[in-house]
């Protein structure tokens, strides 16, 4: 009887213990690169972490509304990343979750401008490149 009430006890001592997310896959701070895929490589930088959460989930009104929340980054643009959200990304066409990447650009001709990606979007900087 003893057992049982301990192992139940352990059990649900195991239970309460929150779940923690999974980190994000580039640390605050880490230089990247930023390209999308090779059909359009160009990428969307989104001013709010929502929107970007919302475009990928295939969920935005129409192309104006795109274009008056995001900055059109070249492929090659560099930034540095300020905050990560893991796993928030639910892509409409893709099974596993995405991170929200928020970022810093660093060069081009919106250099210094915050702004949202996916974490498809960033690629970190082989050294020596």
């Amino acid at each position: 009887m003893v057992a049982r009430v301990l192992g139940v006890l352990a059990v649900l001592a195991a239970l309460s213990v929150p779940v923690q997310a999974s980190p994000c896959g580039v640390p605050v701070g880490r230089v990247v690169t930023l390209k999308s895929t090779e059909l359009d490589p160009d990428v969307f930088v989104w001013d709010a972490k929502q929107r970007v959460v919302d475009y990928a989930g295939g969920f935005w009104h129409d192309s104006r509304d795109v274009m008056q929340h995001t900055l059109l980054a070249k492929p090659g643009t560099r930034a540095v990343i300020v905050t990560c959200s893991a796993g928030i990304v639910h892509p409409k066409y893709a099974a596993d979750a995405r991170d929200a990447i928020g970022i810093k650009l660093t060069n081009g001709p919106n250099k210094g401008r915050y702004g949202w990606v996916t974490s498809d979007d960033i690629h970190q900087i082989v050294a020596g490149r």
